[in-house]
């Protein structure tokens, strides 16, 4: 009788270097994921999540083509887009508008730049790695860069937290209270282009966002206490994440043989699971106790 690592892991799992690398970089990025994805839909910015992705995406596509790492051009026009769409609209409304033009102009410099990668490079996969991802090619470097970019936005996380949860559910009693709502604004979405940017190298730009929301939204399915959605969104995320790690590396040895299939469609499909599960958990047992605009309790 096989051995129960045998069933599930294929072989050779443990001892792959770049396996580990993605466990250890899944276990990072999700983490920061959720704590951000919680005050995301307390503050109804997913389609700024979504923008913020796909500028990053046109920087990593620029950062192909001149042969540098993908990550520099990820953060960096992760970070112009979110100051860009804070700076243009500080109202929801307004910043809707801004959302969707940054957006029309992110598409279409990513399209050009994917086109001249493919054409000017030679390598037909740049489309493929910076649109929906791979993890397992992230080296240990960029591991490192990326766990030491995650420790500094927990720290400040932490340090603005209280404020920041203030300004997210209430900004006019934060006004009254002497808290800078326009500065809090501003450093979240920084630390938020710095997260989507970090869910990119792993899912790509197409769908970073399911890593950020999708874990949140469930979580908030099942309870309001502000400190549990987090880390039960921090959970879900890591959970889908290493069992989307482990299935993508046996789809290798699934039908047609040495095929694979992406991480990204395994961690988005697990991800929606956990999300209906929790929306039946909630109609069963909670039933209008978590509203839609996710205003939670602070512990």
């Amino acid at each position: 009788m096989k051995q129960l690592s045998e069933i599930f892991f294929a072989p050779g799992f443990f001892q792959n270097s770049e396996v580990i690398n993605a466990l250890i970089l899944s276990v990072v990025v999700a983490a920061i994921s959720g704590v951000i994805g919680v005050f995301v839909i307390i503050r109804g910015q997913t389609f700024a999540g979504h923008a913020i992705s796909d500028f990053g995406g046109a920087g990593a596509a620029i950062a192909f083509l001149i042969g540098i790492n993908t990550l520099w051009g990820f953060l960096s026009f992760g970070v112009l887009a979110a100051i860009g769409m804070e700076t243009l609209g500080n109202e929801s409304k307004e910043r809707n508008l801004s959302t969707g033009i940054v957006l029309s102009v992110a598409l279409g410099i990513e399209s050009l730049f994917l086109y001249l990668d493919t054409h000017f490079t030679g390598k037909s996969n740049a489309s493929m790695l910076i649109l929906f991802g791979s993890i397992f090619v992230v080296d240990r470097n960029t591991v490192l860069i990326v766990a030491m970019l995650t420790i500094a936005t927990a720290i400040i996380i932490c340090i603005i937290y209280r404020p920041l949860l203030l300004c997210s559910i209430e900004p006019e009693i934060a006004k009254t209270r002497g808290i800078s709502v326009r500065f809090i604004n501003i450093i979240f979405v920084i630390l938020l282009s710095f997260v989507v940017e970090e869910g990119s190298l792993i899912t790509g730009a197409l769908l970073s966002t399911a890593l950020l929301i999708g874990p949140a939204a469930a979580a908030m399915q099942i309870t309001r206490k502000m400190s549990s959605a987090i880390v039960l969104s921090a959970g879900i995320g890591i959970i889908a994440m290493w069992l989307g790690i482990i299935l993508a590396y046996d789809s290798f040895l699934w039908p047609p043989t040495g095929r694979g299939w992406t991480v990204s469609f395994f961690v988005s499909t697990l991800i929606l699971l956990f999300y209906l599960l929790a929306r039946l958990k909630h109609k069963l047992y909670n039933s209008g106790i978590i509203k839609t605009e996710g205003v939670l309790n602070n512990d």
